[in-house]
């Protein structure tokens, strides 16, 4: 079964910065796209940022010039780098990847469980 590790996420101030980094556990065998996607209390869940496998990348237009998104591709590992930080940035922050495993030829979506950032004024 593949799992998507999420961590990095916390309560910041407004202006600060955070990292987060997820890694697929379990048999997975390739990976597409990767990304990060959030949900705010109340709000349905957006994209904030995608990669593909060769490294070209798309972001929300709110966090555009604040956000970095990056992957090692020898683990499957996918970051993202939040900079000045504004309160409308607090949600619930999901690891996203489009992927096979060993097992299977089809392609799956693959979700982290979430982790919370909190940005405070």
């Amino acid at each position: 079964q593949v799992q998507l590790v999420e961590s990095g996420g916390g309560l910041v101030q407004v202006g600060g910065s955070l990292r987060l980094s997820c890694a697929p556990s379990g048999p997975i065998f390739r990976i597409d796209t990767m990304g990060w996607y959030r949900q705010a209390p109340g709000k349905q869940r957006e994209m904030v940022a995608t990669i593909t496998s060769g490294g070209a990348t798309n972001y929300r237009d709110s966090v555009k010039g604040r956000f970095t998104i990056s992957r090692h591709n020898a683990n499957n590992t996918v970051y993202l780098q939040m900079n000045s930080l504004k309160p409308e940035d607090t949600a619930v922050y999901y690891c996203y990847a489009h992927g096979r495993t060993y097992y299977s030829a089809q392609w799956y979506d693959y979700w982290g469980q979430g982790t919370q950032v909190t940005v405070s004024s």
